[in-house]
């Protein structure tokens, strides 16, 4: 094996990447795992992490939105386990290459389209998704966060199950876009 990439061969490479495959095809299992490690982070609101997304996601299934907007109404606060103030970017980025793009940059800009609802008690500017406006996933993106994403905190709300999303995270997250 080399010690410098500048000496690899294209033999090691292809050993590498046969290497990565069982780990890019685990995908799905490590978005459950995050989600549920979400359970233990309640971070001063009144629901656990993994019950606000799946309120969220449930929300947004009754709703009838499609099947990308429930996966990421369901997965979009993943980011948190990792570090909550960039947790949209951090969560976009690890989708991206299983979702569209306008689903993507709804993740990524979640938080400045939630200011809306809040920042005005944390000194900060509201109008942030403005800048936005002319995006073509600004109304799903409005729509994710007015509709679901804040109002998702309730703890007697009776959610689906995390085995009911299953099946969604299994087919969105099974093999990446691109590899």
């Amino acid at each position: 094996m080399f010690t410098r990439m500048d000496q690899s061969t294209q033999e090691e490479w292809q050993h590498i990447s046969e290497e990565h495959m069982p780990h890019i095809l685990d995908m799905p299992k490590r978005i459950l795992s995050m989600l549920k490690q979400a359970k233990s982070l309640t971070l001063g609101f009144g629901t656990d992490q993994l019950h606000h997304a799946l309120q969220t996601a449930t929300m947004a299934r009754r709703a009838g939105a499609d099947d990308e907007m429930v996966l990421i109404s369901l997965i979009h606060d993943i980011g948190k386990v990792i570090n909550v103030p960039n947790h949209g970017q951090i969560a976009a980025e690890m989708i991206k290459p299983y979702v569209s793009e306008d689903a993507y940059h709804i993740i990524r800009t979640h938080q400045d389209f939630q200011g809306e609802h809040y920042y005005q008690y944390m000194g900060k500017p509201q109008d942030l998704r403005k800048q936005y406006e002319n995006e073509s996933w600004y109304a799903k993106a409005t729509e994710f966060t007015d509709e679901w994403d804040q109002a998702a905190f309730d703890p007697d709300y009776l959610t689906d199950s995390l085995e009911s999303f299953e099946p969604l995270i299994n087919q969105f997250f099974a093999t990446p876009h691109t590899i």
